[in-house]
């Protein structure tokens, strides 16, 4: 599959990581295909012309276009067609920073964003369908999020703000105990408004990141065994490693590097 990735505006920037453009080699047969999604920390939006191909996962074809929330498990899509799909990679806190929305509601689930479409606009994915090229999408789409940043969006809350860079410049690695100090917030507050403005709890965002630091290093082949990735992100031991990484996975680090082929941060192609 052809994968690009392309920058948003200076406005977006706080919310979007990254546009990115995913489509089926031009030629290649169509065979049905299976996706899947592994957690890597931020939600996002897709949107797939079901003109071309149809994703479907637990035996429902999915919205045109659709913000999902944070992954918790490993979930599969099958793809019948050719992949041709405009994503958006946002940033952990922009369902609630962007959207207004409470982040937790949309874990391992979500909302077909034509739900969120403006009264007096036609819906987005009328609109998405309507051009042809990545760029006037892309340009729908940012249109689509800067409304929301003048309209609803009520912005930042600057605590969880200053724990989620935390933990993500620490690949998951610094102490919750040392942040709910930081803040003079007791642990069950802190857990609660974490998971309102990121959609998980402190604990599972922060070994999710660490579980994601250990996945790029196992794609970029930079290790000699499996202890070393373990020892390198602060697993116990490589059985700990082990475990965390089927959990995310789905396949051990083995079966991963034999059967997945990396698509995207959180998406991988299965041989089966």
């Amino acid at each position: 599959m052809n994968f690009q990735t392309f920058l948003p505006s200076e406005i977006l920037k706080p919310y979007v990581r990254y546009f990115y453009k995913l489509e089926t080699n031009v030629g290649l047969p169509t065979d049905q295909k299976t996706l899947r999604t592994i957690a890597d920390g931020c939600p996002g939006i897709i949107f797939q012309e079901n003109s071309k191909g149809k994703l479907v996962r637990d035996q429902k074809v999915l919205p045109p276009v659709f913000l999902f929330g944070q992954s918790t498990r490993p979930s599969d899509i099958s793809l019948t067609g050719n992949f041709d799909t405009l994503g958006v990679c946002l940033h952990p806190n922009a369902l609630n920073s962007l959207f207004g929305l409470n982040a937790e509601l949309l874990t391992d689930s979500c909302l077909e964003l034509d739900e969120l479409s403006a009264r007096n606009q036609s819906l987005l994915s009328e609109r998405l369908h309507d051009v042809c090229s990545t760029a006037e999408k892309i340009e729908i789409l940012s249109h689509f999020m800067v409304t929301k940043i003048y309209g609803k969006g009520p912005g930042n809350d600057g605590e969880m703000q200053f724990a989620m860079d935390k933990i993500i410049h620490s690949n998951g690695t610094t102490s919750l105990k040392v942040l709910q100090e930081e803040l003079y917030v007791t642990e069950r507050s802190f857990e609660r408004k974490f998971k309102q403005y990121v959609g998980i709890a402190p604990k599972l965002f922060s070994r999710i990141c660490r579980f994601q630091s250990s996945l790029k290093q196992l794609n970029t082949n930079q290790f000699d065994k499996l202890a070393d990735l373990a020892y390198d992100n602060n697993y116990a031991d490589q059985s700990h490693f082990i475990r965390s990484f089927k959990e995310f996975t789905g396949l051990s680090p083995h079966q991963y590097q034999k059967r997945s082929t990396e698509l995207a941060e959180n998406l991988s192609e299965l041989i089966l």
